[in-house]
């Protein structure tokens, strides 16, 4: 397709000062509103949050946990009690000694129910906590932990930067936060892009001596402006910029899988989603690989794991498009067809879809989703939410009817978050006694294989009862120019292994 010379002429431009410019600039759609791991939601957040914090334990590049501003960990015989000794010469970014009491005050802000974090689920099994020693933390937890090191990996924030472990998501921290991660944050400046430094008391060398997270929010620009030489980096290309990439001589992709799955969420909360018949019917009024198919390649799945997963329930088959079926359900649910709608009562069949505004690709999903459903005889609304509008209607409103989204998860795949009754990310308002059994005997398991069962049965039982229809997991690639070296991109976290990348 030919260029338009202004777009030319702007890419150009924003390319020449690039050639004297030291740092490695990324993309993101939107700007983290909060840098603050205790209330993260985003990927973005999480990006931002590799850079400037860590963790106890942390992934090496074959995923497997090793010691990060832990030196090492005793776990007692019983599995109750895990004692970690920490690093002894690890500061904070504005030079205070890092201690145990960081340790304990974090995962107590985590649980403290004032702090309303998004990320206590990730300390629940944790009971208590205590600084044993400067360098000494001893954790007890709920129940046996035979690999507690693999759930050690919540970033650790400063006791001395707050004045309690009631924690507020409007404190100042999340503008000058202070962490020991690899970079420091810097600069916010006037253009929305946030200048981050390498930290020179890091425990590793650190090869990129700044980083500059530029807010793209048109990702068709976002390629364009790879190629010109105004980033060094995309954290996820999309699949109709692949073959561009490819021939440009100064890109190089590098495939990643990811943890990460597209779905439709129902609002269990109310009617009609309140009703499994008619969520199973929606389902099976659905075309999904139509839906996947102009948005790019990936596995169309049928629960919340992905198809590499040991979890994954390959007896369990997605829904698939059934419209005999889906008449007779919407029949039993009282639903009757005029020729044009399904209605009830009078009242058509009617449901607002919900996306976030900077999703990529979400535009075409809803809208091919939208003509599906329609040509069904559902009525659909569609829009679009800003990342202030989404974290209030969506998470703390569950003001909505049907939401696009994905979840993305660490190795761990622990969704036990999004699908317990008492999860903290369970905003559907999804609740099933079964389901909760079996991720307690998950999460309890000393044999891998009874854990493999357990989330096996999961997958079986949340496909049924169709808290949200699972829709696919896409083939993903990241692409960083030439220029940097000694690249291994993280599949979630992206930036776990920015120490050792180099600039040319």
């Amino acid at each position: 397709m030919p260029r338009t010379p202004w777009l030319v002429g702007a890419l150009v431009a924003l390319a020449l000062p690039a050639l004297a410019a030291p740092s490695l600039r990324y993309a993101e759609d939107q700007a983290p509103g909060i840098v603050n791991p205790l209330f993260s939601t985003t990927m973005a957040e999480a990006r931002v949050n590799e850079l400037l914090f860590d963790s106890l334990w942390v992934d090496n590049t074959e995923l497997a946990a090793v010691p990060a501003l832990a030196a090492s960990g005793h776990l007692s015989e019983d599995m109750m009690r895990f004692t970690v000794l920490l690093r002894s010469n690890i500061a904070w970014h504005d030079g205070t000694p890092f201690t145990a009491k960081d340790v304990e005050f974090t995962v107590r802000a985590m649980k403290d129910p004032g702090t309303l974090s998004t990320e206590s689920g990730r300390v629940d099994f944790i009971d208590s906590v205590q600084a044993t020693g400067d360098h000494e933390v001893v954790f007890t937890f709920v129940q046996p932990e035979p690999a507690p090191q693999d759930k050690m990996f919540f970033k650790v924030l400063p006791a001395h930067a707050f004045r309690s472990t009631n924690v507020s998501r409007a404190d100042a921290f999340r503008t000058r936060p202070v962490g020991t991660g690899p970079y420091t944050l810097v600069r916010y400046n006037d253009d929305s892009s946030v200048t981050f430094q390498s930290n020179g008391d890091y425990r590793d060398d650190v090869g990129v001596p700044e980083i500059v997270m530029r807010e793209v929010s048109d990702k068709n620009y976002q390629a364009k402006l790879l190629v010109y030489e105004s980033l060094e980096a995309l954290v996820r290309v999309l699949p109709r910029d692949l073959a561009m990439l490819q021939n440009n001589r100064k890109v190089e992709l590098y495939p990643y899988q990811t943890n990460s799955w597209w779905y439709v969420g129902f609002n269990l909360r109310r009617a009609p989603f309140d009703d499994v018949r008619v969520r199973q019917a929606l389902a099976q009024l659905v075309d999904v690989q139509g839906l996947l198919d102009p948005i790019g390649t990936g596995d169309v799945l049928s629960g919340p794991f992905v198809k590499s997963s040991p979890f994954y329930n390959h007896d369990v088959k997605p829904w698939a498009l059934n419209t005999a079926v889906a008449k007779g359900l919407l029949q039993d649910a009282g639903y009757t067809y005029d020729g044009s709608f399904w209605t009830k009562n009078g009242a058509p069949l009617t449901l607002t879809l919900t996306a976030h505004q900077t999703l990529e690709s979400s535009q075409e999903v809803v809208i091919n989703l939208q003509s599906q459903w329609r040509n069904a005889g559902v009525k659909v609304e569609v829009e679009f939410l800003d990342e202030a509008a989404w974290k209030a209607r969506i998470w703390r409103q569950q003001d909505y009817d049907l939401v696009l989204s994905q979840w993305s998860f660490d190795r761990n795949e622990d969704v036990r978050d999004q699908l317990h009754s008492t999860g903290g990310r369970n905003f559907s308002g999804y609740q099933s006694e079964e389901v909760d059994a079996l991720l307690d005997t998950a999460r309890s398991a000393r044999d891998p294989h009874e854990k493999k069962a357990a989330l096996r049965a999961v997958h079986a039982q949340v496909h049924d009862d169709v808290p949200m229809m699972f829709l696919w997991t896409l083939d993903s690639y990241s692409a960083l120019s030439t220029k940097v070296r000694s690249v291994v991109v993280h599949p979630f976290y992206f930036f776990t292994f920015v120490s050792d990348w180099r600039m040319q």
